[in-house]
């Protein structure tokens, strides 16, 4: 018999969370029900109590997942493909409850048999050992897996083929040979993206007291600003990491967010894990060297920014506003750093400003989402025909956030803290301008960024926040 014919001969078992998929089902159904309810979350340490195998299940009856949608390791997915078609009996042999198993095996149509977590049995390690050795034979089939629960599979195969491997799979290849599939790796790019250290910019709004004070030159106010960057960056960082999690499906579906790291697999989701418990003790570290009131408004934010991801982003107009009041904790956590009184022009302002660049991100996505009529588009609570109602409302809050400023510079506050009240006066136009362009280029449809991000990438926005801040330092400067 030659080699093709042998090999055809024994079936190959293939795993599934962490082998054919880049991705584990069991973390992802964890986050898709607690999407769906929250409450859930008191449930778990029960179904626990009665093993991983009830845990499983209780999961699996309660949500669905789309197979055209998940993440395929897709050099091993083409293999199988080959390999089936060549006349290779293929087994899904995993620990995923059969529910999944089966919906996955059927949307693929290359394997044989499932064999997968049912009932009582968590078929996973000696378990799904003992399994493929009563259908086979002890070495009388090749096994494709990931993980240490994979090892004793591995012992009991005739070859072993060892698919993006974590630690102890390594070792077990090192020390025994076999095939080695290697997964992608672990870059600090993909890391950055992961903690969108892009957003971090948003966070410069903690230093709008410090500079509308004219205090940009105090040393301690200089290193309390930072610090509560830092905090606040570590800690949206971690809650990044969270919305991912729960958007999952809707990222995959989407053309550019599909590419995110946990949505294509290539950072695991007990990776992100491990990312959130170290931001989020770092951003408590950090805030503790503050003001207690700093950390206050830090909780806040916390809580305000996991309530808008697990629920008020699909609320009507109470995403925006959410949004807008989130870049606004921003402005009140640089406040409560440095002591520095925030006034009402700031907050009315901010609240507008901010109102109208949310607004802009609904518009673009209803422009580039095509749902039916009636429909809403995926995870909003918006439909096509609010297009002109949106765009209406963002552009008269970038009017009235212009209007505020306007105001303000004839308010006895700017004359109290401003010896140059006449050099502040270009601002209002310059607000008008960055809002306007932006909006302008969200109708052509040439607007792709968040717009915060936006302005503090493109050269011509950054051109007018410069000229801003010079006429602020000027203005301030002491007669």
């Amino acid at each position: 018999m030659d080699a093709r014919s042998d090999r055809n001969a024994t079936p190959l078992a293939v795993d599934l969370d962490g082998t054919l998929l880049a991705t584990d089902l069991l973390w992802e159904g964890l986050f898709i029900l607690l999407k769906k309810n929250p409450l859930y979350l008191l449930l778990i340490p029960v179904w626990l109590v009665g093993g991983p195998a009830r845990l499983k299940q209780e999961i699996a009856s309660r949500i669905d997942i789309d197979p055209a949608i998940l993440p395929y390791r897709e050099s091993l997915l083409s293999r199988l493909r080959a390999e089936w078609a060549d006349g290779r009996k293929l087994v899904l042999a995993t620990g995923t409850p059969r529910k999944f198993a089966e919906a996955i095996a059927t949307h693929l149509g290359i394997f044989d048999r499932v064999i997968a977590t049912d009932g009582t049995d968590n078929l996973t390690s000696v378990k799904k050992r003992s399994a493929l050795v009563a259908l086979y034979g002890d070495g009388g089939f090749d096994y494709a897996g990931n993980s240490r629960h994979d090892l004793k599979v591995f012992d009991a195969a005739r070859n072993a083929i060892v698919v993006a491997p974590d630690r102890a799979a390594k070792r077990w290849q090192d020390r025994n040979g076999g095939e080695l599939v290697p997964g992608p790796e672990r870059s600090l790019k993909t890391v950055f993206r992961m903690l969108r250290v892009h957003q971090w910019a948003k966070n410069g709004l903690i230093a709008v007291p410090m500079v509308l004070s004219a205090e940009y030159f105090n040393p301690i106010m200089l290193w309390q600003t930072l610090m509560a960057f830092i905090a606040f960056s570590a800690v949206a960082s971690a809650i990044y990491i969270v919305n991912d999690f729960f958007d999952l499906p809707l990222d995959r579906r989407h053309p550019t967010k599909r590419d995110r790291p946990f949505a294509a697999g290539t950072l695991s989701i007990p990776f992100g894990i491990g990312s959130i418990i170290v931001l989020l003790a770092i951003g408590v570290a950090v805030s503790l060297t503050l003001a207690p009131v700093f950390g206050a408004v830090l909780v806040g934010y916390t809580v305000i920014t996991l309530a808008y991801s697990l629920a008020l982003k699909r609320m009507l107009l109470v995403d925006v506003l959410t949004l807008a009041g989130l870049y606004t904790v921003r402005v009140l956590a640089g406040a409560a750093a440095t002591g520095v009184e925030v006034s009402f022009w700031l907050l009315a302002f901010s609240i507008f400003f901010f109102l109208s660049l949310a607004l802009v991100k609904r518009f673009v996505e209803l422009r580039t989402s095509t749902p039916a009529p009636g429909e809403r588009i995926a995870g909003r609570g918006y439909r096509a025909e609010d297009h002109d109602v949106i765009a209406q409302a963002g552009l008269a809050s970038a009017f009235s956030s212009a209007l505020v400023l306007a105001l303000y510079m004839d308010s006895t506050e700017m004359r109290g803290l401003y010896p140059h009240p006449w050099m502040i006066w270009p601002l209002p136009p310059i607000i008008l301008y960055l809002t306007m362009r932006i909006w302008i280029l969200a109708r052509r449809g040439e607007m792709h960024d968040d717009p915060v991000v936006f302005i503090i990438r493109d050269w011509r926005s950054q051109v007018f926040v410069l000229i801003g801040a010079a006429l602020l330092v000027a203005g301030a400067w002491p007669n």
